[in-house]
């Protein structure tokens, strides 16, 4: 049995149920298929069954893609990059209908950012299927006024719908991790209601805002805006509340007069 490696939060899901269940979550036969962090291609077999056009993965543990090479090395539609995924360039490289990814849990929020982050939008995938961490899906799937909301959230509503999610337990990966897990399906807008030119300026925004995410947002407004009471009553933000009192569409609209004001 191959040793694992905690570093690279490798579990590996083997519950066939499970697997088919993920497999079913879109119409593969004649797509383009996109799997992050594949491991040893459990889920990459059942979805070669499914006749896709073209399977690309992106492995980081160079193990592991010597194992996918013989499992998979006559398949003419399948193709793999031994690469880290937060260095990989996806924007230039990789033209896919739908993205599958058992995330590992340690990286998975800075994974999904990268896909928000694109400079193409609307891109070129119709729907993202990741695998989290079970706090870490409620997260993104978090209201506000909960303790759940934060940074993620923001940023994942801002370009994705949200269409389903469900559980997955912990009993169903090896080795067993100590918590349960989540998948959540995703689909990119290609309209939103606020106009924000860089995304990476909501990241910023969320970041400042969200540094104190106990206090009062007033001194961190104040960090962005210079006469920032002014902007709060324009806008109509009550600067006496925390951050995760605000709902999306505060960060969205204070992002919005950043960048035309800044």
């Amino acid at each position: 049995m191959l040793e694992l490696k905690k570093s690279l939060g490798q579990n590996l899901l083997v519950d066939k149920n499970i697997l088919n269940k993920i497999s079913d979550l879109d119409s593969i036969n004649g797509k383009i298929i996109f799997e992050v962090g594949p491991g040893t291609g459990n889920l990459t077999e059942i979805i070669l069954k499914k006749n896709p056009k073209k399977i690309l993965l992106v492995e980081k543990d160079k193990r592991f893609c010597e194992i996918l090479c013989k499992k998979f090395n006559l398949k003419k539609n399948y193709n793999i990059f031994n690469e880290d995924i937060l260095k990989f360039n996806f924007d230039s490289n990789i033209n896919g209908d739908v993205i599958f990814g058992n995330l590992p849990y340690n990286i998975s929020t800075q994974i999904l950012a990268k896909f928000i982050k694109l400079d193409k939008w609307p891109p070129s995938f119709k729907k993202i299927i990741f695998m989290f961490q079970k706090e870490v899906a409620d997260r993104i799937l978090a209201k506000h006024n909960t303790k759940e909301y934060g940074r993620i959230t923001v940023l994942a509503n801002f370009r994705l719908d949200i269409t389903d999610s469900f559980k997955i337990s912990r009993k169903c990966f090896l080795p067993v991790p100590d918590v349960d897990s989540k998948i959540i399906i995703f689909k990119p807008k290609f309209k939103t209601s606020y106009s924000i030119e860089n995304i990476k300026n909501l990241e910023k925004i969320t970041e400042v805002l969200f540094s104190g995410k106990r206090k009062m947002i007033n001194k961190a407004f104040s960090k962005i805006f210079k006469n920032y009471k002014e902007v709060a009553k324009f806008l109509n933000i009550d600067l006496k509340k925390r951050p995760a009192e605000l709902p999306c569409e505060d960060y969205y609209k204070i992002t919005e007069y950043y960048e035309k004001n800044i």
